[in-house]
């Protein structure tokens, strides 16, 4: 197998504005009007096939995050203008629905169709995608108040969400195992902070959970980063302790990229080492990265995500940034793949979220988090590729 398992395409420019077209046009108002509740201004969870809302399924507020990050990023851009006050009215119908003002704040995790809550926890994901969508909120509108609110979200995490080393907790209440996946988030969150309204703090937190990816996350022996740990950061006991996800080691490979470019720092050799793992259990043909697999690069489920190859897009398309020798081509190979197996399906603003072992999509609905994957994948193409 090649190392990236991806038949090289042609640079092909009119892929990327293709994907920015049918992303302004089509997905970016669908889902900002008809993907929103008019009787409690949230977001809908997910669409089903045959384009109707599913007005019945739980919320969870990190997707309520994710839109309004997607939505306001886009209209600070000049992608979608009427985005910022979308974003925010959404903003403050979560903080009216979801705020937890009975102890001390933060944000519930799940409420009910209804509005009644499921699950009160403070999880620290959720709170790093918050972060995240404020930030750019704030810089689409340029209301103050908004940076205001981030500094108390801010101040609300680090007292409530947060080991006195200064890295996330699981949430309040804390729970294990501990997982890779909030550090990542909030990683990414420092660097939208430093990149949208160039919070003074942002780049000193950034490179304080960096340093924690290669002290503590990232395994060198092995090229992977694992998913679960103990309460004292060692490998999870038991089969939890070597699970691998290829499309987390892509997206760390995005962020190490990010950081660099944001701090201005030289190129890593573990961002291209992540990468290169990441691939190892992919389709020997196509491409196609698997859900989950191991240390030794076995194969755990042969499932396939649609966000793990907008994962892969981003992480070939930084290696492009920097000149990596053979990237160009592979980011546009990557692109073609997420449109070819992912996009327009079941219906023209949606996508298939999961493809079986054999490559067939899986049916169920279109869950509307993957928006911001697409969203960041689509953006960073056009930043990166259409020159």
């Amino acid at each position: 197998m090649s190392e990236t398992g991806i038949i090289a395409a042609k640079t092909d420019p009119a892929l990327v504005a293709g994907l920015r077209h049918w992303l302004c046009q089509d997905v970016l108002p669908f889902w900002a009007h008809e993907g929103r509740d008019a009787r409690t201004g949230l977001f809908l969870e997910r669409f089903l096939a045959d384009r109707s809302g599913d007005i019945s399924a739980p919320l969870r507020v990190r997707v309520q995050f994710r839109q309004i990050y997607s939505l306001a990023h886009a209209a600070a851009l000049g992608w979608f203008p009427d985005g910022a006050q979308i974003a925010l009215r959404a903003w403050e119908a979560t903080r009216q629905h979801f705020w937890n003002a009975r102890d001390g704040g933060g944000f519930h995790h799940i409420l009910a169709a209804d509005g009644s809550v499921i699950d009160a926890r403070r999880d620290s994901y959720d709170h790093a995608f918050a972060i995240l969508a404020l930030s750019w909120l704030a810089r689409a509108t340029g209301e103050g108040r908004l940076l205001a609110e981030l500094d108390a979200l801010l101040a609300f995490i680090d007292t409530r969400l947060t080991d006195p080393d200064g890295i996330l907790l699981e949430g309040d209440p804390h729970t294990l195992p501990r997982r890779q996946n909030p550090q990542m988030h909030w990683f990414e969150a420092m660097l939208a902070m430093h990149d949208a309204v160039a919070h003074p703090q942002a780049l000193e937190r950034a490179a304080r959970y960096r340093h924690f990816f290669e002290a503590v996350l990232f395994d060198r022996p092995t090229g992977t980063l694992g998913e679960y740990f103990t309460e004292d950061w060692k490998h999870a006991p038991g089969a939890a302790g070597h699970s691998v996800e290829p499309g987390h080691q892509a997206e760390w490979t995005w962020l190490l990229r990010t950081h660099e470019r944001l701090a201005g720092l030289p190129p890593s050799e573990e961002a291209s080492i992540l990468l290169r793992t990441a691939l190892a259990t992919a389709h020997p043909e196509l491409g196609l990265l698997v859900d989950e697999a191991d240390r030794a690069n076995g194969v755990r489920r042969a499932t396939r995500r649609s966000w793990l190859h907008t994962e892969l897009a981003k992480a070939w398309i930084a290696e492009a940034e920097i000149n990596r020798e053979g990237a160009g081509p592979k980011a546009f190979a990557a692109l073609a793949l997420l449109e070819q197996h992912f996009l327009r399906k079941p219906f023209r603003e949606g996508w298939i979220d999961q493809l079986d072992e054999q490559g067939q999509p899986i049916a169920g609905p279109v869950p509307a988090s993957i928006l911001y994957h697409i969203w960041v994948a689509v953006l960073e193409a056009d930043r990166v590729l259409a020159q």
